[in-house]
């Protein structure tokens, strides 16, 4: 098995279960966007502002690639990573997408107040659920796996561990 690639809308809980089935199974966790800002020295919302979304998804592109040759392990990757035909077919051929799944509505109490969502600076609940409807298809498309991620977090880890050993 390659790197387990976990997709899916901003709050639907990623980097925590990226972390958590890294821990499980033994495999080492990158961070999309970590890796984004290591290589920028910036943070996301810096790169944003600087170079807005394009320049943005360009760093992703490359991180996309660079984590893809790295030693397999789980990978929380950025709410708009299928956007970019590039990095689905990077993570496809390096080993497998799981979509965690999550209603808008709990997204948006996931994400409360949080200031640090670059694409949710305005209208955030009715901006959340357009960005929903928009990528859905792209998700759904770019997934080999889709995992129901509104349960308790040990029960989306197991689901994901599952979905990992599925072929």
């Amino acid at each position: 098995m390659g790197h387990v690639w976990l997709i899916g809308m901003m709050g639907s809980g990623k980097s925590t279960v990226g972390r958590l089935v890294a821990d499980r199974l033994g495999r080492p966790f990158y961070d999309i966007d970590d890796v984004v800002e290591q290589n920028g020295r910036a943070s996301i919302a810096e790169i944003f502002g600087l170079e807005g979304e394009i320049g943005f998804r360009e760093r992703e592109r490359r991180a996309v690639a660079d984590v893809a040759t790295r030693p397999a392990g789980v990978v929380a990757t950025g709410g708009g990573i299928v956007l970019d035909p590039d990095n689905v077919a990077t993570m496809r051929s390096s080993g497998k997408t799981v979509l965690l799944a999550v209603d808008p509505e709990v997204l948006s109490r996931r994400i409360g107040d949080s200031e640090d969502r670059p694409l949710l600076t305005d209208g955030k609940e009715e901006r959340l659920h357009t960005i929903a409807m928009e990528r859905d298809e792209r998700y759904r498309s770019s997934a080999d796996a889709v995992v129901d991620a509104t349960g308790s977090i040990d029960a989306v880890v197991t689901d994901v561990e599952a979905a990992c050993r599925e072929s």
